[in-house]
């Protein structure tokens, strides 16, 4: 495969899967396992882990290489893995890069640098620094809200010229920003949108998919949707969505992933337990998260 030649089907709904901890705070690895294995069986068609809603920020790096090798082991091929690796500092980045490569991911998502904000020619540069060294096709993670700086449409074009960048997952609830990265992409070039509140409008404008938070709790629903909405049956997606809608909400109502460790604790699939500096959902979220699970009919389905 030459650096030109990096294939990763990017379509349809991607689950940025949540880290399980237990009490005292280290990975829960056999819960972790069989959340994959449900998530592989439910339909979805690829995996992020180690992304915000795995708090990878907070993982060291040899948790962040046991969490990617144990998405992949699971996994046996049946559905990729688009590991998350980016941070504020290239060197970082490429060095997460590189591992996330050695533990077989097909694929790097790359968030653009927090808190120190580049300019044009430092965010270029940082992208082609970790495509020209690690032969893996590239996700550009645009989420302004966790960043603190937007990455244009035209940014994103531009980015989209370099060799091995394959995509982006566009999370800044814009969607005539989302319509604009659509309308001038190149050939092959995939966009996911990132909001699942916008996952159905986003196809509807010619998006590939989504990088889903609610697929966490309802990965069947979702894929059923995203199957419908990219066949143009808007008439059977949109149900799903209506039924799915308040806990899209719900998942915000704290920092993720709070609320929906909190939602994945009430359906008996993992515990709630966050790592530092989040903490526990309060006693309004956890309410928003009961309504919208019961609305949605997943308690019924979980008992």
């Amino acid at each position: 495969m030459t650096h030109d030649e990096r294939l990763l089907v990017l379509r349809g709904v991607w689950t940025a899967i949540v880290t399980p901890f237990r009490a005292d705070g280290a990975i829960d690895l056999p819960t972790f396992e069989r959340l994959v294995a449900w998530q592989i069986d439910a339909g979805i068609d690829g995996l992020v882990p180690c992304g915000t809603t795995g708090e990878g920020a907070t993982l060291v790096p040899e948790e962040h290489a046991l969490v990617i090798e144990t998405t992949v082991r699971i996994a046996q091929g049946r559905v990729p893995v688009l590991a998350g690796c980016g941070t504020n500092d290239t060197r970082t980045t490429l060095a997460g890069a590189e591992r996330a490569a050695k533990a077989g991911a097909q694929g790097l998502l790359v968030v653009t640098p927090y808190y120190n904000k580049p300019n044009r020619s430092g965010m270029l540069a940082h992208f082609d620094t970790i495509a020209a060294a690690v032969k893996l096709p590239i996700v550009v993670y645009n989420v302004p809200g966790r960043t603190g700086q937007n990455l244009s449409a035209e940014q994103t074009l531009a980015l989209s010229e370099i060799p091995g960048v394959v995509g982006v997952k566009e999370a800044a609830g814009n969607l005539e920003q989302l319509a604009a990265i659509v309308e001038g992409r190149p050939d092959g070039f995939a966009v996911l949108t990132g909001d699942d509140t916008l996952a159905l409008p986003a196809v509807s404008l010619g998006a590939d998919g989504v990088i889903s938070v609610v697929s966490n709790e309802a990965p069947r629903l979702m894929s059923d949707m995203m199957q419908a909405a990219l066949s143009g049956d808007f008439a059977r997606a949109r149900p799903i969505h209506y039924r799915l809608r308040r806990l899209m909400h719900a998942n915000f109502a704290e920092s993720n992933p709070v609320p929906v460790k909190t939602a994945l604790a009430r359906l008996g699939r993992c515990g709630d337990a966050v790592r530092a500096p989040l903490g526990p959902a309060d006693a309004a979220t956890r309410g928003l998260i009961d309504d919208a699970l019961r609305r949605a009919g997943l308690l019924e389905e979980a008992a």
